[in-house]
């Protein structure tokens, strides 16, 4: 081989596996999410001050762990779910991506105070970008399993005690432009 063609066929492979590198680091949902921390809640009710439910959740708090949330996950334990820790309250949109099993999604305001939730349902052969969305303002989002919700009498203005607040970088989820005030997770 002559040595131009070598020199030529070395740039070209070192561009591409800097292209790859670069996309893994920088686009949410394709690199390796890494391990999840772990921490318990508890969930008591805003007027008696009752403990109603403690939960084992697992932390998402980068984009890459935002984004592929539970859909790595086949089902969830009785008192398991995940906490997605975003960087400000705002508000943001979840979708079910890839997920095998419903959910119910509960908003969190920054001072722990649930601000809404949702019984959302797993999507039929929908394609991704016409997934529902599931909209809500919140610091916090927890996904748990399906009427959790009722089951343990949780509702709206309910309040959630988390003692570790790792921090989260909200600039690198992706905008949804139809839509001024939301974020799509």
């Amino acid at each position: 081989m002559d040595r131009p063609l070598l020199t030529r066929a070395l740039v070209v492979a070192s561009g591409a596996i800097l292209v790859g590198v670069l996309l893994v680091t920088v686009i949410p949902g394709i690199g390796p999410t890494g391990e999840y921390d772990r921490e318990t809640i508890e969930i008591t009710d805003n007027k008696t001050g009752e403990q109603l439910e403690r939960v084992s959740v697992r932390i998402a708090d980068t984009p890459q762990k935002r984004y592929t949330g539970l859909s790595e996950t086949q089902s969830l334990a009785a008192d398991e779910g995940m906490l997605f820790i975003h960087d400000s309250e705002d508000r943001y949109a979840y979708v079910m991506r890839n997920m095998s099993f419903p959910i119910d999604i509960i908003f969190i305001d920054m001072t722990g105070t649930i601000t809404r939730i949702h019984h959302a349902e797993v999507p039929r052969n929908t394609p991704t970008d016409s997934l529902q969305q599931y909209p809500g303002r919140g610091k916090y989002v927890l996904e748990v399993s399906y009427n959790y919700t009722e089951k343990h009498n949780i509702t709206v203005g309910d309040d959630v005690q988390i003692t570790q607040f790792a921090s989260a970088s909200s600039q690198d989820i992706t905008r949804d432009s139809s839509r001024e005030d939301s974020w799509v997770c």
